[in-house]
């Protein structure tokens, strides 16, 4: 597995909120939900995403648009236009003024706005959970981005927009998994493009000797990887890796590994049958003690609080916020793993 292939394998949707939004202009929505991911696919009629800070960007049938939480946003017919409806964490819908729109604008199963066949039609897919989505990969993107069409085509657009009105059993788990291909197809997508500026392991995926050491590290974190090791493996000096790795992917081969590990810890307690110290082997530290204290120390709460916070929905202390991860006592730069 591939680094990019690692992190798109994390985007895991339970639950998802999505809705066909349908309005007729003016219209204009301010989105305050905190949301870590949103995909947004016009299917009729052109609207404008608008952010706080920085220029419009038009979204056209047939385009693809995503939104990186917490920062606010506004989708709208005119870009000038003033905001008629906001949407809250949860998906909860109200006026500008705080008075509730959810049962004034219900159009039927999943549908919202002022008429079924309004002029402008829109699916949205939201990521409502920080742990459904790599915090590694929401880092990787801009805050808010569009695809036109001639550079993004899915064959499961259409196939969303019959699934999302339909409430069959086991729909939700179906829209999930919708949700997750479209927006890993939007996403290879948009990190082929030249304007895409990928992060550094990205663009060292190329490169002779720092890929292969990404992959070394990406498909075996549970191995007691040292410096050394690494470079044995690549077959280069310990010295010219750590310079190479460090100069292409931006921080040092140890440091890389730390934060690898403990992104593959947050998504496996995720897991229903998943115990700290299985998850602790599986990304390599020798007991649930090392897991925790290190976990602790980047995410700011303990991996059962972690796991307890996911399961119950909620927002994670220190989600959204950068996370400045330093390679501990655990994987220093030639000692085994803890």
């Amino acid at each position: 597995m591939d680094p990019l292939a690692g992190l798109l394998d994390g985007a895991r949707a339970r639950g998802a909120f999505l809705v066909r939004a349908c309005f007729d202009p003016p219209w204009s929505v301010r989105v305050e939900d905190e949301a870590p991911l949103t995909l947004m696919l016009p299917v009729r009629g052109d609207a404008w995403l608008v952010p706080d800070d920085g220029e419009p960007l038009r979204m056209r049938p047939g385009d693809v648009a995503m939104a990186r939480g917490p920062a606010p946003y506004t989708v709208a017919d005119d870009p000038q236009g003033a905001p008629r409806a906001v949407i809250h964490p949860g998906g909860r819908c109200s006026t500008p003024d705080g008075s509730s729109l959810m049962q004034s604008g219900y159009l039927g199963v999943r549908t919202w706005g002022d008429r079924t066949d309004g002029d402008a039609v829109l699916l949205i897919g939201t990521y409502q959970a920080h742990g459904e989505v790599n915090r590694r990969l929401l880092d990787a993107l801009p805050p808010l981005f569009v695809l036109p069409s001639e550079v993004w085509d899915s064959p499961f657009t259409p196939l969303l927009a019959q699934e999302i009105v339909k409430s069959d059993p086991g729909q939700e788990v179906v829209l999930d998994r919708l949700l997750d291909l479209l927006v890993i197809a939007g996403l290879r997508a948009w990190f082929s493009r030249p304007e895409a500026e990928p992060p550094g392991w990205y663009r060292a995926l190329g490169d002779p000797v720092v890929g292969p050491a990404l992959r070394l590290l990406q498909n075996a974190p549970a191995r007691p990887w040292t410096v050394a090791r690494l470079a044995a493996e690549v077959g280069v000096s310990r010295a010219a890796l750590a310079r190479r790795f460090t100069d292409l992917v931006g921080e040092p081969p140890m440091t890389y590994l730390t934060g690898w590990r403990l992104a593959l810890a947050a998504d496996l307690l995720g897991e229903p049958d998943a115990t700290v110290g299985a998850v602790a082997r599986k990304v390599g530290y020798a007991s649930p003690f090392a897991l925790s204290a290190a976990f602790k120390r980047v995410h700011g709460v303990s991996p059962q609080e972690h796991r307890a916070a996911g399961s119950s929905g909620q927002r994670r202390p220190g989600d959204g916020a950068p996370v400045e991860v330093a390679a501990g006592p655990e994987v220093r730069q030639d000692t085994p793993k803890a």
